[in-house]
């Protein structure tokens, strides 16, 4: 009689562990590791590109079923960086980020889909008091590794395109002296 309710107790707790490997896990996004980078087209004849750091945020990912996974990250506007002084002052100025009103922008997920490596996110992303829905592609994530500290860790890259007019962004600036389309790539970092 012992044999049996120590079988049947051994089995319930073997049950109830292989069920909790199917559960979301959350992750804590690297804000060392992750950053946001974007490319704009200048009067039709170039590209700027500039980045984004300072990203903080959390990733539930259930990989049994990502529909039920979710990001919410912030980014820090005040890092905008194009590697160009002037510009720069010009992005963090009212005419674009407005970072001492804004300081940050934001992106909630609204929905998770696909599997096997490729997903896409969709969610609101607020951008200098603005909040439209926007659709990422993400490829990842990665494999769960052990990283650097004895943390466990995780990458995904995700990769967009934003209309500057759709969050009246720097709309002193006509599309043909600065583009409407703004691609944008985020490569994150993530542990647990």
């Amino acid at each position: 009689m012992n044999r049996r309710i120590f079988t049947a107790a051994l089995s319930a707790l073997l049950l109830t562990g292989v069920s909790a490997f199917g559960q979301s896990s959350t992750w804590t996004i690297d804000k060392n590791h992750t950053q946001v980078n974007f490319a704009i087209q200048h009067m039709g004849v170039s590209t700027v590109r500039g980045s984004i750091s300072g990203v903080t945020g959390t990733i539930v990912w259930d990989d049994k079923n990502p529909s039920k996974s979710t990001v919410e990250a912030t980014m820090d506007a005040t890092t905008v960086s194009t590697n160009n002084d002037n510009r720069d002052k010009d992005l963090k100025s009212a005419n674009f980020f407005n970072v001492e009103k804004f300081p940050t922008l934001t992106f909630k997920s609204t929905s998770v889909s696909g599997a096997n490596g490729k997903l896409q996110v969709v969610g609101d992303l607020t951008l200098a008091g603005v909040t439209k829905s926007v659709t990422l592609a993400v490829d990842g994530p990665t494999a769960p590794q052990k990283g650097m500290g004895g943390k466990t860790v995780i990458g995904l890259s995700a990769t967009g395109t934003l209309k500057r007019s759709d969050f009246n962004f720097g709309s002193k600036y006509a599309a043909p002296i600065l583009g409407d389309d703004v691609q944008f790539t985020i490569d994150i970092e993530a542990n647990k």
